[in-house]
């Protein structure tokens, strides 16, 4: 005779609505979402957690400010003097000349990054392509006699009257968003060379013509830099990438030594202080080493700085980070280098959190300008440091310059707009 007891009806329902009710309190028990940063502190939203939420990146738009209002200040203080520099008589520049153009040119900027702030991420994806071919329209224009206003040889600006525009700094963002947009669309092709990589580098090279034709070397660098940083964070293999690398650097080799002006900056670099250097192309290297040197570990003082007067040429762009040298030391720097590297980090960051929510084209727009403001920052300061060969890029949103100072606080916008458009997301609304 069997003993098992069967169990009843009763006991099988009282057994089942037991489980039922463990297994909802369990549920209940778990956040709705995964864990995800934002501002740089982790949220873990739950039932209980509210959905207000910063709409953008508070610190990262402090740091930009912090950035514009300091060069701000040292452009002031870098261009004071320029009135009374006998090479400038004829100009009549008086001692804010400088300080106040470039505030129009932060007032024009700020608006500009505003509008752009606006403006959503599939719409700059789809204006790619036409804004790359209105880049390099310009580019052409700008060779053209009549057109183009040549400075000291070289022809880069389009006169606007209240201002100049320099077109190979709108190429800059051109090309972060088409290299973009070009990896969206190719991505099911990365794995394939040539029909994966040549049309991009068929786009650099044009780019780089005519660049080099005005000539502008070292927004061909920083666009070469961004196509291939690209290029890379895309997915395309490595092997492609550093075959890439190779005719980079092969072709720039080959750029500088087909050049007598190139070679003898390099010479320069290499001694600045030589008997042949000092008075021709060492010139602003060695007097850019000596107000570093001046400024020591805590600087002159603000305002203090004798380089600045007539010694340096071209203080209140190219050469802002010597100033700043002087008149704060080493402390000085070391915070401007820190302020950069904070700033570069917090936008490649943003880029990975856009890809992270399969946002292919947003995070590869954000890492494309942390690659442009991290590398022009490092060639800046590298030539001023007396590290690298002098070249004639400006630090990004500091030196005087209405086009850089336009189109770097746009690129900020543009990043700010991914983030606000990855926050949405992450709060589970549409964008």
């Amino acid at each position: 005779m069997n003993q098992t007891a069967a169990a009843t009806p009763n006991e099988n329902s009282r057994f089942a609505g037991w489980f039922r009710r463990a297994a909802r309190s369990s549920i209940d028990a778990l956040p709705m979402h995964l864990p995800v940063r934002l501002g740089g502190s982790d949220i873990a939203q739950t039932k209980a957690t509210p959905m207000r939420v910063l709409g953008f990146d508070q610190a990262l738009l402090w740091v930009t400010m912090a950035l514009v209002a300091w060069g701000l200040v040292m452009v002031y203080s870098a261009s004071i003097a320029l009135g009374d520099n006998p090479r400038f008589s004829r100009m009549n520049y008086s001692q804010s000349y400088f300080v106040l153009r470039h505030t129009l040119f932060l007032l024009i900027a700020f608006v500009a990054a505003l509008l752009t702030f606006q403006v959503p991420m599939k719409t700059w994806e789809r204006a790619a392509p036409w804004l790359f071919v209105a880049s390099l329209l310009l580019l052409v224009a700008v060779l053209i006699p009549h057109v183009g206003r040549s400075v000291n040889g070289a022809r880069r600006w389009i006169p606007l009257g209240f201002m100049s525009f320099q077109p190979s700094e709108l190429a800059k963002l051109a090309m972060v968003l088409y290299a973009a947009s070009y990896m969206v669309r190719k991505m099911e092709i990365k794995e394939r060379f040539f029909r994966a990589v040549l049309p991009m580098g068929i786009a650099v090279v044009v780019v780089g013509m005519l660049l080099l034709a005005e000539p502008d070397m070292g927004a061909f660098m920083v666009i070469a830099i961004i196509a291939m940083g690209i290029l890379f964070l895309g997915g395309v293999n490595a092997r492609m990438f550093f075959v890439i690398a190779a005719l980079v650097v092969v072709a720039f080799g080959m750029i500088v030594a087909s050049s007598p002006w190139r070679r003898e900056r390099i010479f320069a670099y290499l001694d600045p202080f030589g008997e042949n250097n000092a008075l021709g192309k060492g010139y602003q290297l060695s007097h850019s080493l000596i107000a570093i040197g001046r400024g020591e570990i805590f600087g002159v003082g603000l305002g203090g700085s004798v380089e600045k007067l007539h010694w340096l040429p071209e203080a209140h762009t190219d050469f802002l980070m010597a100033v700043i040298g002087e008149e704060f030391g080493l402390v000085g720097v070391l915070l401007a280098i820190a302020l950069f590297l904070w700033l570069t980090r917090r936008i490649m960051h943003i880029g990975r959190q856009a890809i992270a929510l399969d946002r292919v084209f947003s995070g590869l727009v954000a890492q494309g300008i942390g690659i442009w403001i991290g590398f022009q920052t490092f060639i800046n300061m590298g030539v001023n440091l007396g590290a690298l060969p002098t070249k004639g890029l400006t630090l990004p949103l500091m030196s005087f310059g209405g086009s850089a100072i336009l189109m770097n606080l746009i690129a900020i916008a543009v990043v700010l707009r991914i983030d606000y458009e990855n926050r949405v997301l992450m709060k589970g609304g549409r964008v």
